[in-house]
């Protein structure tokens, strides 16, 4: 399992933008093909920053997602929303505690 956490930094007036367009497309992006989990977290004291956090099967159902027509849309609409250059990692869990 490839976890992917995504950090990105919005212009305080594009915040409610982002967040519909996040609410029409968080179950499309949760049921494409080798996504398991999906999460978007707002940071409590930067609260124009959001990080999302999505499990996938592996690396190549991720790149498949992030070259198909969902993603290429979901973008299209969040890039130009940003005030700083968002990061992305791809990490291995190691440790689950509940």
């Amino acid at each position: 399992m490839l976890v992917r956490i995504v950090k990105m930094s919005f212009e305080p007036s594009k915040i409610e933008e982002f967040l519909a367009n996040f609410e029409i497309n968080k179950e499309k992006i949760r049921n494409f093909k080798g996504c398991n989990f999906l999460e978007l977290y707002r940071d409590q004291n930067n609260t124009n920053i959001f990080f999302t956090y999505s499990y996938w099967d592996s690396e190549s159902d991720l790149n498949n997602y992030r070259h198909s027509e969902l993603f290429k849309g979901v973008w299209a609409k969040t890039k130009p929303l940003f005030n700083g250059k968002p990061e992305a990692w791809s990490v291995d869990k190691l440790a689950s505690l509940e």
